[in-house]
């Protein structure tokens, strides 16, 4: 009878103070204890997560300021950046860059080809680039960034084959 008084009397009190008595009798974490470490950890994993964002937003900025200060760069020199599509688009031509150096647009291919083979000679790597208008265009220096777009055309501008008309293809 005592042992079941005794039960019982651990049943209510389960029941009225719940396992967070238990717990601290035994020196564990209390329920509130385990929220608030729940808590604590959330917010660090989320200064961690808004750490990253700010760095990439930082980084963002600082590409896109150097995109713009490219761009006046190439304005200053009296460069030109045109999309495909004011020659009609390009005819089944796929390029493995953004942008790259045009050197020459030909209507006649063996034209082209003999301005690739100068440039090859000089060491670059041309590519042919045809356009749905007919046009045959000779392209140098693929990149993929307008900031190394820039170094490319300073340094093709001081070519003997290069002509004053040379502008950059963005290929979109």
């Amino acid at each position: 009878m005592k042992y079941l008084k005794v039960i019982l009397a651990l049943a209510v009190m389960m029941t009225v103070t719940g396992c967070d008595f238990f717990r601290t009798l035994a020196g564990r974490p209390t329920s509130e204890d385990i929220e608030n470490r729940r808590i604590e950890i959330l917010k660090a994993e989320e200064a961690a997560l808004q750490a990253r964002v700010d760095s990439l937003r930082n980084v963002e900025q600082k590409m896109l300021q150097d995109s713009l200060n490219a761009l006046d760069s190439i304005r200053q020199i009296g460069g030109t950046i045109l999309n495909p599509a004011k020659y009609g688009g390009l005819f089944a031509t796929k390029l493995e860059a953004r942008y790259y150096i045009i050197v020459g647009a030909f209507r006649t291919r063996s034209n082209a080809e003999a301005l690739l083979n100068t440039a090859a000679e000089k060491g670059y790597r041309p590519a042919l680039i045809s356009f749905q208008s007919g046009l045959i265009a000779v392209g140098l220096c693929p990149v993929n960034k307008l900031t190394d777009a820039l170094v490319e055309l300073k340094k093709v501008k001081k070519e003997p084959f290069c002509p004053s008309d040379v502008w950059i293809l963005l290929n979109e």
